[in-house]
Protein backbone atom coordinates (compact mmCIF):
# COMPACT_ATOMS: atom_id res chain seq x y z
CA UNK A 1 0.00 0.00 0.00
CA UNK A 2 1.70 3.19 -0.47
CA UNK A 3 1.90 6.25 2.15
CA UNK A 4 -0.05 8.84 1.51
CA UNK A 5 1.08 12.53 2.86
CA UNK A 6 -1.24 15.02 4.34
CA UNK A 7 -0.35 18.66 4.26
CA UNK A 8 -3.27 19.48 7.31
CA UNK A 9 -4.37 21.82 9.89
CA UNK A 10 -6.34 24.44 7.87
CA UNK A 11 -8.35 24.17 9.19
CA UNK A 12 -7.80 21.31 11.81
CA UNK A 13 -11.85 20.71 11.60
CA UNK A 14 -11.49 19.33 8.14
CA UNK A 15 -8.40 17.49 8.13
CA UNK A 16 -10.29 15.27 10.76
CA UNK A 17 -12.62 14.93 8.10
CA UNK A 18 -10.01 13.83 5.73
CA UNK A 19 -8.76 10.79 8.01
CA UNK A 20 -11.28 9.45 8.28
CA UNK A 21 -12.73 9.68 5.04
CA UNK A 22 -9.37 7.74 3.56
CA UNK A 23 -9.15 5.02 6.26
CA UNK A 24 -13.19 4.20 5.52
CA UNK A 25 -12.34 4.42 1.78
CA UNK A 26 -8.97 1.67 2.38
CA UNK A 27 -11.22 -0.58 4.68
CA UNK A 28 -13.61 -0.85 2.29
CA UNK A 29 -11.74 -1.47 -0.36
CA UNK A 30 -9.32 -3.97 1.37
CA UNK A 31 -11.18 -5.54 4.23
CA UNK A 32 -10.52 -6.58 7.61
CA UNK A 33 -8.46 -4.94 9.47
CA UNK A 34 -6.92 -2.47 6.81
CA UNK A 35 -6.48 1.35 6.98
CA UNK A 36 -4.29 3.86 5.48
CA UNK A 37 -0.99 4.69 5.64
CA UNK A 38 -0.88 8.07 6.00
CA UNK A 39 1.58 10.75 7.56
CA UNK A 40 0.12 14.00 8.96
CA UNK A 41 1.56 17.48 8.83
CA UNK A 42 -0.60 19.62 10.60
CA UNK A 43 0.08 23.24 10.61
CA UNK A 44 -0.30 26.23 13.07
CA UNK A 45 -3.87 28.00 10.75
CA UNK A 46 -3.38 31.19 12.37
CA UNK A 47 -0.33 31.94 11.30
CA UNK A 48 -1.23 30.66 7.60
CA UNK A 49 -4.21 32.69 7.58
CA UNK A 50 -2.56 35.69 9.25
CA UNK A 51 -0.29 36.06 6.27
CA UNK A 52 -2.73 34.96 3.71
CA UNK A 53 -4.95 37.76 5.11
CA UNK A 54 -2.36 40.36 4.26
CA UNK A 55 -1.36 39.05 0.64
CA UNK A 56 1.85 37.71 2.38
CA UNK A 57 1.29 34.27 0.14
CA UNK A 58 5.41 33.62 -0.19
CA UNK A 59 5.16 33.21 3.50
CA UNK A 60 2.39 30.71 3.64
CA UNK A 61 4.73 28.99 0.75
CA UNK A 62 7.43 28.77 2.83
CA UNK A 63 5.53 27.54 5.57
CA UNK A 64 3.67 25.19 3.59
CA UNK A 65 6.66 24.11 1.54
CA UNK A 66 8.90 23.26 4.08
CA UNK A 67 6.21 20.97 6.11
CA UNK A 68 5.61 19.29 2.49
CA UNK A 69 9.35 18.59 2.95
CA UNK A 70 9.13 17.12 6.10
CA UNK A 71 5.99 15.03 4.83
CA UNK A 72 8.06 13.97 1.93
CA UNK A 73 11.73 12.50 3.91
CA UNK A 74 9.29 10.93 6.32
CA UNK A 75 8.33 8.30 3.32
CA UNK A 76 5.45 9.69 1.61
CA UNK A 77 4.34 8.50 -2.08
CA UNK A 78 2.60 11.31 -2.55
CA UNK A 79 0.94 14.75 -0.64
CA UNK A 80 -2.68 16.29 -0.64
CA UNK A 81 -2.49 19.77 0.67
CA UNK A 82 -5.84 19.71 2.84
CA UNK A 83 -7.23 22.84 1.79
CA UNK A 84 -8.39 24.56 -1.50
CA UNK A 85 -7.18 27.97 -0.51
CA UNK A 86 -3.85 27.54 -0.44
CA UNK A 87 -3.60 25.47 -3.97
CA UNK A 88 -2.70 29.46 -4.43
CA UNK A 89 1.12 28.44 -3.86
CA UNK A 90 0.67 24.54 -4.80
CA UNK A 91 3.16 25.41 -8.04
CA UNK A 92 5.62 26.72 -5.61
CA UNK A 93 5.48 24.21 -3.42
CA UNK A 94 5.37 21.19 -5.92
CA UNK A 95 8.61 22.63 -7.43
CA UNK A 96 10.58 22.02 -4.42
CA UNK A 97 9.40 18.26 -4.41
CA UNK A 98 9.90 14.79 -6.03
CA UNK A 99 7.01 13.05 -5.00
CA UNK A 100 3.38 14.29 -7.03
CA UNK A 101 0.67 16.67 -5.36
CA UNK A 102 -2.53 15.43 -5.87
CA UNK A 103 -4.04 19.01 -7.20
CA UNK A 104 -7.45 19.13 -5.33
CA UNK A 105 -9.17 20.71 -8.66
CA UNK A 106 -7.99 18.06 -11.01
CA UNK A 107 -9.74 15.63 -8.79
CA UNK A 108 -12.58 17.84 -8.40
CA UNK A 109 -12.91 17.75 -12.47
CA UNK A 110 -12.44 14.66 -12.76
CA UNK A 111 -15.95 13.49 -10.52
CA UNK A 112 -17.74 16.82 -12.46
CA UNK A 113 -16.88 15.09 -15.90
CA UNK A 114 -18.47 11.81 -14.85
CA UNK A 115 -22.04 13.85 -14.38
CA UNK A 116 -20.91 15.52 -17.64
CA UNK A 117 -21.57 18.65 -16.09
CA UNK A 118 -20.19 21.66 -18.34
CA UNK A 119 -21.25 24.56 -15.95
CA UNK A 120 -21.07 24.86 -12.63
CA UNK A 121 -21.14 27.25 -9.25
CA UNK A 122 -17.77 27.50 -7.15
CA UNK A 123 -18.79 28.71 -3.31
CA UNK A 124 -15.42 28.98 -1.03
CA UNK A 125 -13.29 31.75 0.66
CA UNK A 126 -13.34 34.90 -1.27
CA UNK A 127 -10.00 34.71 -2.18
CA UNK A 128 -10.69 31.26 -3.65
CA UNK A 129 -13.71 32.24 -6.00
CA UNK A 130 -12.21 35.41 -6.85
CA UNK A 131 -8.95 34.75 -8.29
CA UNK A 132 -7.93 32.87 -11.07
CA UNK A 133 -5.34 30.03 -9.52
CA UNK A 134 -8.33 27.49 -9.30
CA UNK A 135 -11.37 28.64 -11.27
CA UNK A 136 -8.31 28.89 -14.09
CA UNK A 137 -7.94 24.56 -13.46
CA UNK A 138 -11.49 24.03 -13.83
CA UNK A 139 -12.21 25.78 -17.40
CA UNK A 140 -8.42 24.71 -18.37
CA UNK A 141 -11.27 21.29 -18.30
CA UNK A 142 -13.72 23.18 -20.44
CA UNK A 143 -15.73 23.52 -17.22
CA UNK A 144 -17.66 26.78 -17.22
CA UNK A 145 -17.26 28.38 -13.46
CA UNK A 146 -19.97 30.92 -11.88
CA UNK A 147 -19.40 32.58 -8.38
CA UNK A 148 -22.44 34.18 -5.85
CA UNK A 149 -22.23 37.81 -6.01
CA UNK A 150 -20.06 39.83 -4.36
CA UNK A 151 -22.45 40.02 -1.25
CA UNK A 152 -23.23 36.62 -0.67
CA UNK A 153 -19.10 36.26 -1.37
CA UNK A 154 -18.54 38.22 1.48
CA UNK A 155 -21.04 35.95 3.83
CA UNK A 156 -19.83 32.61 2.97
CA UNK A 157 -16.12 33.79 3.39
CA UNK A 158 -17.25 34.78 7.19
CA UNK A 159 -19.51 31.47 7.36
CA UNK A 160 -15.99 29.90 6.70
CA UNK A 161 -13.43 31.91 8.94
CA UNK A 162 -16.25 33.07 11.69
CA UNK A 163 -18.19 29.27 12.48
CA UNK A 164 -16.37 26.87 10.53
CA UNK A 165 -13.14 26.71 11.28
CA UNK A 166 -13.49 26.80 14.68
CA UNK A 167 -16.35 23.45 14.96
CA UNK A 168 -19.44 25.85 14.66
CA UNK A 169 -22.42 24.35 12.59
CA UNK A 170 -25.45 27.42 12.51
CA UNK A 171 -28.33 26.37 11.20
CA UNK A 172 -29.32 29.87 9.45
CA UNK A 173 -25.86 29.56 7.96
CA UNK A 174 -27.16 26.62 6.07
CA UNK A 175 -30.02 28.12 4.70
CA UNK A 176 -28.18 30.99 3.54
CA UNK A 177 -26.02 29.03 1.36
CA UNK A 178 -28.81 26.98 0.44
CA UNK A 179 -30.80 30.24 -1.06
CA UNK A 180 -27.15 30.90 -2.59
CA UNK A 181 -27.19 27.60 -4.25
CA UNK A 182 -30.62 28.22 -5.54
CA UNK A 183 -29.62 31.67 -6.98
CA UNK A 184 -26.86 29.88 -8.96
CA UNK A 185 -28.62 27.60 -10.03
CA UNK A 186 -31.45 30.19 -11.63
CA UNK A 187 -28.41 31.48 -12.92
CA UNK A 188 -28.12 27.92 -15.52
CA UNK A 189 -25.14 26.17 -13.06
CA UNK A 190 -25.87 22.47 -13.13
CA UNK A 191 -23.87 21.19 -10.10
CA UNK A 192 -22.08 23.33 -7.26
CA UNK A 193 -18.68 22.81 -6.09
CA UNK A 194 -18.02 23.12 -2.45
CA UNK A 195 -14.78 24.94 -2.78
CA UNK A 196 -13.86 24.91 0.84
CA UNK A 197 -12.68 21.92 2.82
CA UNK A 198 -15.14 23.29 5.74
CA UNK A 199 -18.32 23.59 3.71
CA UNK A 200 -18.96 20.14 3.92
CA UNK A 201 -19.05 20.24 7.56
CA UNK A 202 -21.93 22.10 6.61
CA UNK A 203 -23.68 21.53 3.31
CA UNK A 204 -24.91 17.81 1.96
CA UNK A 205 -26.37 16.52 -1.16
CA UNK A 206 -30.14 16.65 0.73
CA UNK A 207 -29.74 20.51 1.38
CA UNK A 208 -29.36 21.27 -2.92
CA UNK A 209 -31.49 20.18 -5.94
CA UNK A 210 -28.55 20.27 -7.83
CA UNK A 211 -25.13 17.92 -7.94
CA UNK A 212 -23.03 19.04 -4.75
CA UNK A 213 -19.03 18.48 -5.22
CA UNK A 214 -17.57 18.02 -1.77
CA UNK A 215 -14.00 18.42 -2.36
CA UNK A 216 -12.59 16.96 0.97
CA UNK A 217 -14.67 14.00 -0.55
CA UNK A 218 -13.79 13.96 -3.48
CA UNK A 219 -10.10 14.51 -2.43
CA UNK A 220 -9.90 12.36 0.47
CA UNK A 221 -11.20 9.39 -1.88
CA UNK A 222 -9.32 9.84 -4.73
CA UNK A 223 -5.69 9.35 -2.14
CA UNK A 224 -7.87 6.35 -0.67
CA UNK A 225 -8.16 4.94 -4.19
CA UNK A 226 -4.01 6.04 -5.40
CA UNK A 227 -2.82 4.36 -2.07
CA UNK A 228 -4.91 0.97 -2.07
CA UNK A 229 -5.14 0.09 -6.26
CA UNK A 230 -1.42 -1.73 -6.10
CA UNK A 231 -2.37 -3.27 -2.25
CA UNK A 232 -1.39 -6.85 -3.69
CA UNK A 233 2.36 -5.48 -5.20
CA UNK A 234 3.46 -4.04 -2.08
Amino acid sequence: MKTIGLLGGMSWESTAHYYRIINEEVQNKLGGLHSAKIILHSVDFSEVERYQASGQWEKCSEILGRAARHIEAAGADFILICTNTMHKVEPQIASTLQVPIIHIADATADEIEKFGIRRVGLLGTKCAMTQDFYKSRLTGRGIEVLIPNDADIEAINTVIFEELCVGTINEESRRKLQRMIERLKEDGVEGVILGCTELGLLIRQSDASIPVFDTTTIHAKMAAQLAAEDHSRW
